[in-house]
């Protein structure tokens, strides 16, 4: 149950912060429409108290300024226009009732005491009551010649949430402050997207992503600066490693070839073959390194690729390359799919992946769909033996070879795998192995975003 609360929570930050925001707003316009829902209560009783008080002593002064004969006609009349009780009885009915309380009694003998009586007619004395169930205030006026006159009147103020315009002044009110807060957040958290947007870029493309504008607030220019400036040591730091290992390999590359040359003059031809295989391994691990370390995906520029026909054409020349293994090498996808990326790098990470499992597992069989909306992914199963479970991340390390004979014709030089998670990572992907169920090889799965 927490779980599945937690999964309602929203992931983005300016989301969450805008919701608190409104949550807290909300629980602010709750307090205060209460309060002022009070305050009206009470106005509308007050408001009530000098109404029924106005129209008591109306009907008092008509009964009153009437002659005795005719008051019982005057009170038949005026009895139930409002809902009002009247009767005349030698002496008060308190049965039921409760006195009010000070401030109601005041009200209303204002409000009388405010309405125009001739002097002999005025009451001699009031008595104010009220009951519960139902509610009402009952007035009985002491009249100047003979008995009480009481007024039974139903009280009913008007409930605050009944007036015009009560509901919908909280919700326009909401609504307003909804919307500023909402505008105010995702204001306020737009440099922190584009902060995590430019760290995306600059690492798909380190040499032609765009350096962040620094200006706005304070803590967002040094942000900025602090990121230019680690994007500018790190684009550093990578053009010296390149010019180290080209260096290197330059330096390396004469002596190899004088080591060549010497070796053709062996008069042993077995001898000899041994060494210009050892040199060939050597030259062969010599340029994977290179190309390692030169890692072409962080210098090629993005271009769009149609992956599906790049897929096709890796299969094929890697079917040129191993005929004996041409009918189980297949493509299974799309026609087309355009896909922003780096076309080299792309096809030199493919090009290892189904050569590995060509070489290894006698098959290269390649699916391309979609693993959700935003992101591709290409499988490539071969036949083989499949990698020990312990050994399925550590082959990507560089040099780390499953195959231990360091022959090269069967364990490679080790980089391959290296090379290609380098290159597909440095698109934003990622690159993932697992053993085929029933030990019946390897399915190596590739993630693109689209």
């Amino acid at each position: 149950m927490i779980h599945r609360h937690l999964r309602l929570w929203p992931q983005s930050l300016a989301w969450r912060t805008a919701l608190t925001l409104l949550a807290g707003f909300a629980v602010v316009q709750a307090i205060g429409l209460g309060i002022h829902t009070l305050n009206q209560i009470g106005l509308n009783n007050i408001i009530t108290e000098r109404e029924i008080a106005t129209r008591d002593a109306i009907l008092y002064r008509r009964i009153a300024m009437a002659s005795p004969d005719r008051r019982p006609l005057i009170i038949t009349t005026e009895e139930g226009a409002k809902g009002d009780h009247i009767s005349l009885n030698p002496i008060p009915p308190f049965s039921g009732t409760f006195p009010l309380p000070l401030p109601a009694r005041q009200i209303i003998r204002g409000s009388i005491l405010a309405f125009p009586i001739p002097r002999e007619f005025r009451p001699q004395d009031v008595v104010m009551r009220g009951s519960v169930a139902p509610p009402r205030t009952v007035l009985s006026f002491r009249m100047p010649d003979q008995g009480w006159l009481t007024i039974e009147s139903p009280f009913h103020p008007t409930p605050p949430w009944a007036t015009p315009g009560f509901a919908s002044a909280f919700l326009v009110m909401f609504g307003l402050g909804a919307v500023l807060i909402f505008w105010a957040v995702f204001r306020l958290t737009a440099p922190v997207r584009t902060l995590a947007d430019a760290a995306e870029q600059l690492g798909r493309d380190i040499q032609h992503a765009p350096a962040l504008p620094e200006s706005g607030p304070t803590e967002i220019a040094t942000a900025a600066i602090a990121f230019n400036t680690m994007a500018s040591r790190v684009r550093r730091f990578v053009e010296d490693r390149t010019f180290l290992l080209t260096a290197i390999g330059h330096d390396l590359r004469t002596p190899i070839t004088r080591l060549k040359l010497r070796t053709e003059f062996l008069e042993d031809e077995q001898q000899r073959e041994k060494f210009l295989g050892d040199l060939d391994e050597l030259e062969a691990m010599l340029a994977s390194t290179l190309a390692f370390g030169r890692d072409v995906a962080q210098t090629e520029a993005s271009v769009p690729v149609d992956l599906a026909i790049l897929l096709r054409t890796v299969i094929d020349e890697t079917a040129d390359i191993a005929p004996e293994c041409s009918d189980a090498m297949r493509y299974a996808g799309p026609d087309h799919l355009i896909l922003r990326a780096r076309p080299l790098a792309l096809k030199r990470a493919f090009a290892n992946l189904v050569g590995n499992a060509v070489k290894y597992g006698d098959a290269a069989r390649v699916t391309l769909h979609d693993a959700d909306r935003h992101t591709l992914r290409i499988d490539i199963e071969d036949n083989g033996g499949g990698i020990p479970p312990g050994e399925l991340e550590r082959v990507f390390e560089p040099f780390r070879r499953v195959e231990t004979s360091r022959n090269r014709e069967t364990g490679g030089t080790g980089l391959g795998l290296a090379i290609a998670r380098n290159a597909i990572r440095a698109h934003g992907g990622d690159i993932t192995l697992a053993n085929r169920s029933g030990g019946k090889g390897l399915v190596a799965s590739v993630y693109l975003p689209t």
